[in-house]
């Protein structure tokens, strides 16, 4: 059974840091374009960051510079460190996997086939 699992979400203060998890089971991350996208109340999912096979990275301007995306092969797992975190960053965020081997440039949300149950992440003083 293909699986991705989130981890690492919780309350943090503005200014702090957390590192997400993706954990794979059942299918190797490592071919896969891999997004971090996330959901706030009432407002629409939206992209954070994606990761290529080949390692090239996208991210939101609202991210730029305080989030860096990456992959660990060899623990089947991709990471979300985010930090200098803000208020706005509250959300539940998601990891996706595409093996559409799409553009970087130009994959969207609507190209990747699974999907994990989300992890809630709280910048709250």
């Amino acid at each position: 059974q293909l699986q991705l699992v989130e981890s690492g979400g919780g309350l943090v203060q503005p200014g702090g840091s957390l590192r997400l998890s993706c954990a794979a089971s059942g299918f190797t991350l490592e071919t896969y374009t891999i997004g971090w996208f996330r959901q706030a109340p009432g407002k629409e999912r939206e992209e954070v960051s994606c990761i290529d096979s080949s390692g090239t990275t996208k991210y939101a301007d609202s991210v730029k510079g305080r989030f860096t995306i990456s992959r660990d092969n060899d623990k089947n797992t991709v990471y979300l460190q985010m930090n200098n975190l803000k208020p706005e960053d509250t959300a539940v965020y998601y990891c996706a996997a595409s093996d559409l081997n799409i553009n970087i440039a130009i994959v969207t949300m609507w190209d990747y086939d699974y999907w994990g149950q989300g992890t809630q992440v709280t910048v709250s003083s």
